[in-house]
């Protein structure tokens, strides 16, 4: 680590605890059952793609998914259904980013759309005090406000291009295997983060 100065956070499963089969089993309970096939951690079908690159709104997206289903679903069963798989954020994971951020340039690149990020931007918010969860870092990105998501390597690309990061002097941690390596092809170090690890077990 003596050569790294910056660390890019992925969100989902690395700082913020998520859990995939709640929102499963919502959509299951909603009607669905096969809402594996249009998203999971490692695939997304295009309609959730377009959504976290922000191509459509949460309203086209409540009513396309409500054509793909042929379910007369409403926005805010979609919405609850869909917001179940975000947690929580724990205080000792937030401190410890807190404490490496004396340490270390940190940034957070998180694939997410307008409706989760609402979700967890308020949640953060009541948690601890209103603050912002952007404070903790330099400059947070996500992928509905880039049009771009991982692991594609120019998502990489552009973030480094945008705040004159090194790879060579940059640290990407997330919990998927697919953007670890799409990080890698943009020529960054990475750590892939394997459940039960977390930040806190990092050597950092």
């Amino acid at each position: 680590m003596k050569h790294i100065k910056n660390i890019i956070f992925d969100l989902g499963g690395v700082l913020l605890d998520v859990d995939f089969s709640a929102t499963h089993k919502a959509f299951e309970t909603a009607g669905v059952p096969n809402f594996h096939t249009f998203y999971t951690q490692h695939h997304v079908d295009d309609l959730f793609e377009k959504l976290e690159i922000g191509a459509i709104s949460p309203e086209a997206f409540y009513e396309q998914l409500r054509n793909k289903t042929q379910l007369p679903l409403s926005d805010a069963t979609i919405m609850k259904a869909w917001n179940a798989m975000l947690l929580n954020f724990s205080e000792p994971k937030m401190n410890w980013l807190y404490n490496i951020s004396k340490q270390y340039n940190v940034y957070l690149f998180s694939n997410t759309n307008k409706i989760h990020h609402d979700y967890f931007y308020n949640l953060f918010k009541s948690n601890f005090n209103g603050k912002e969860l952007d404070s903790y870092f330099i400059k947070a990105w996500y992928s509905h406000e880039m049009g771009i998501r991982k692991p594609h390597v120019e998502s990489f690309l552009s973030i480094l291009k945008s705040e004159r990061l090194h790879p060579g002097e940059t640290l990407f941690i997330d919990d998927t295997i697919g953007n670890i390596e799409g990080a890698q092809k943009a020529g960054l170090h990475t750590l892939h983060l394997k459940a039960p690890q977390t930040v806190l077990d990092l050597p950092l």
